[in-house]
């Protein structure tokens, strides 16, 4: 394969019918140069950076190295642009980074865990992650020349068709790097891309890194193994705490260090009680030449050259079709999630038959409620639905979004493709839920109008449930957090949505929380189509609920419907806010 940007700019050569080059023989690309200037980071009111600075040359293989908490994978993820330094700057060929320049701008990152969907074949992972990732109007037939080469360049050909789980480790790491390097980016970050591989393997993972900064890309790696170190271009050794104890070549690491094993590197660093001591150590041994060669403090002015303009990826629409048609693989080939979905509401559709009799909106005893209570249940069953649907979309992979937002994905159409995949599951299960109702006799025989209108209502309050999920599911942290996420949404949708106690009857701060609810309006609506609000004229037993069931649908519906709207916005927010802040770090 040529560079890969003339792949996808320019069409085959007919004339000649000629096939590229592979990716990693090409001719050499632009790297970058990236220089830290004074970076220091605060987390909290502790300083877990202290004024690091240093440079690389492009097309150099630089380990980032130091003990645990010495700060590597944050000096990382700030020199790839994924957060930004409390003080000093970043500058990729002379010009300032910052999160808006770092999205789609050539800058390749693959953190420790293997990001990628493991229920999926590596060809259709990679498929997908080209289609998302390569510039808008790429021909499919084009993103698949671009799979196959990638896959053939890491020698990930032959693991084509198996699932990703499926892998090994060295397998998967490498599965890991080809989504990045399908946009061939100029520069490349790993953290500890070497991380519990064999010997052999992790030589295999660090020669393919040497192949790729071979052809000018510049590769920055976190890693804690000499062996990798030996094969780097330079290393960064960073003390306790931050400090910048050395940078330079592996060479003159041993010289500087007085070691012969740059394994007792670690040593050294560790017995210095003050670890600002190498900071100041360094600072003093710099000769002249490597201090004239520090970064400056102000930023360098560069041409349109020297930068990798940002790549226009594909529209909200497409992007939308792509996650839709995704989520819908990994669902159909997830069959535990899938038979959890689906039988959930089979075991709430049975349970409802067998609490309430048949008949139960005959003419009974004055006292009988059973009515509404059946409609409230019915309701809420609709909300636990999309509820539960939603409340594990996202916290599952979280770092997956994040990998791609930050080279281009739309947030609104994530968001809408994970709606998008549920809608027709919850139509199903909706569906089903008042055909065996009606059929076993819980419900009252009515017209389609009328099912029509129960159907509707249970669609809608589904959906803003299954936003409230959503948003629940971008906000947490694990899926533990998620599960105990669910009473405490569940159980305000209980009490309060007027049917244990009226809204009448329920005191001024539980008439304003019910309010905020969508089980109310749905409970509301549901007891209209089935005409209640006659009922509760005639029932002594239901006269509490007063004119609840008066009102029109076309309110209710509006209301649940400017819920949803809400909550999606609100679960985009907060996802664009989690990319910005980040998650828990390692060092």
């Amino acid at each position: 394969m040529t560079q890969m940007t003339e792949l996808l700019s320019e069409p085959p050569d007919t004339a000649t019918g000629s096939r590229p080059d592979t990716l990693l023989e090409a001719e050499r690309a632009a790297g970058c140069r990236i220089d830290a200037v004074g970076v220091s980071q605060h987390a909290g009111r502790r300083q877990i950076l202290h004024d690091v600075s240093f440079s690389i040359a492009p097309g150099e293989l630089v380990a980032l190295v130091g003990g645990s908490g010495a700060g590597k994978t944050t000096v990382l993820e700030i020199l790839a642009g994924l957060r930004a330094p409390s003080a000093g700057q970043v500058r990729h060929d002379g010009a300032r980074l910052d999160a808006s320049t770092a999205a789609g701008s050539g800058v390749g990152y693959v953190p420790q865990d293997d990001i990628i969907h493991a229920e999926l074949p590596l060809r259709r992972t990679l498929q997908y992650a080209a289609r998302l990732r390569l510039p808008a109007g790429t021909s499919p037939e084009r993103a698949e020349d671009v799979v196959e080469e990638t896959m053939r360049d890491l020698d990930l050909f032959d693991q084509r068709d198996v699932p990703v789980r499926a892998l090994s480790g060295g397998q998967r790491k490498r599965a890991s790097i080809a989504v990045e390097l399908l946009a061939q980016p100029r520069t490349f970050f790993l953290d500890e891309p070497t991380s519990g591989l064999d010997p052999c393997t992790s030589a295999e993972v660090v020669r393919l890194l040497r192949r790729l900064a071979g052809r000018g890309v510049t590769v920055v790696l976190t890693t804690h193994e000499p062996a990798t170190i030996d094969r780097c271009d330079q290393v960064v050794f960073l003390a306790r705490g931050g400090h910048l104890a050395f940078a330079g070549s592996p060479a003159q690491a041993r010289r500087y260090f007085g070691v012969e094993d740059l394994a007792d590197v670690y040593d050294r660093l560790a017995a210095e009680p003050a670890p600002q001591v190498w900071a100041e150590r360094y600072a003093a041994w710099r000769d002249p030449a490597t201090a004239a060669a520090a970064p400056s403090p102000e930023p360098t002015t560069v041409g349109p050259s020297a930068r990798t303009s940002a790549r226009r990826p594909p529209s909200a629409a497409r992007q939308w079709w792509l996650l839709t048609r995704r989520n819908a693989e990994v669902l159909a080939r997830n069959r535990l999630t899938l038979a959890i979905l689906l039988g959930s509401p089979l075991l709430v559709t049975a349970m409802m038959c067998m609490l309430f009799r048949p008949g139960a909106f005959d003419q009974r005893g004055a006292a009988d409620a059973g009515p509404s209570q059946l409609v409230f249940w019915l309701a809420f069953a609709g909300f636990f639905f999309g509820l539960t649907y939603g409340l594990l979309q996202i916290v599952g992979e979280m770092s997956i979004f994040r990998r791609e937002e930050r080279t281009g994905l739309s947030t609104g159409a994530y968001v809408a493709a994970k709606i998008g995949v549920l809608l027709p599951v919850l139509t199903v299960v909706t569906a089903v839920l008042l055909g065996v109702l009606r059929g076993l006799d819980r419900l009252p025989s009515a017209g389609w109008d009328v099912y029509g209108a129960l159907f509707v209502t249970l669609m809608v309050e589904a959906v803003s449930a299954l936003t409230l999920g959503l948003l629940a599911s971008a906000a947490v942290s694990s899926a533990s957090q998620a599960a105990l996420a669910l009473p405490m949404l569940c159980f305000p949708q209980v009490l309060f949505a007027g049917a244990i106690v009226p809204v009448a009857a329920m005191a001024a701060p539980g008439r304003l929380l019910s309010l905020g609810l969508s089980n109310r309006y749905a409970f509301e609506a549901l007891g209209h189509s089935l005409g209640l609000d006659a009922l509760t004229a005639t029932r002594p037993g239901m006269r509490a609920y007063g004119d609840a069931f008066a009102g029109g649908l076309t309110y209710h519906w509006l209301v649940l419907a400017g819920f949803t709207t809400v909550l999606a916005l609100a679960t985009g927010w907060v996802l664009r806010l989690r990319c910005r802040t980040g998650a828990p770090r390692r060092s």
